[in-house]
C-alpha cells in the first residue's frame, strides 16, 4: 500500500545542482523519520541524509556535509533533497526511504520499511 516515489535526478556536470524530491502515498511524511541513500552497482547502500517526522532533527553523512541538504515541505507530505557542489563520486541511484518506528534519525538501511524505486544522478567530470 505504501509507495514512494523518488524525482529531480538527471545529468549534471561537477559543481552543478539538483534537487531530489520524494513523494508517497499510502501514508502521511509527517508520521515518519524520512531518510535519503545512495547507491552503485557493486557497492552497499550508503546513507546520505535523515530528517525526523517533525524535521526537528537533521543527520547528513560526512561526505554530503555542508554540500546537501534535507527539508520538508510545510504539510509534512513531501521531502526533499538539495544537492549542490556536485562531485562525480556523488554518482549514483537515489533512494528515499522511511520508518514510522525509528525514534531517532538513523544510517542504517534496515531500519527503514518503505523504500522507492530510485532515481539516477550522474555527475559528469
Amino acid at each position: 500500500q505504501v509507495q514512494l516515489v523518488e524525482s529531480g535526478g538527471g545529468l549534471v556536470q561537477a559543481g552543478g545542482s539538483l534537487r531530489l524530491s520524494c513523494a508517497a502515498s499510502g501514508l502521511t511524511l509527517r508520521d515518519y523519520v524520512m531518510g535519503w541513500f545512495r547507491q552503485v552497482p557493486g557497492k552497499e547502500r550508503e546513507f546520505v541524509s535523515a530528517i525526523s517526522w517533525n524535521g526537528g532533527s537533521i543527520y547528513y553523512a560526512d561526505p554530503v556535509k555542508g554540500r546537501f541538504t534535507i527539508s520538508r515541505d510545510k504539510t509534512g507530505n513531501t521531502v526533499s533533497l538539495r544537492m549542490t557542489s556536485l562531485r562525480p563520486e556523488d554518482t549514483a541511484v537515489y533512494y528515499c526511504a522511511a520508518d514510522r518506528t525509528i525514534l531517532a534519525v538513523s544510517d542504517r538501511p534496515s531500519e527503514y520499511e518503505h523504500w522507492g524505486q530510485g532515481t539516477q544522478v550522474t555527475v559528469s567530470s
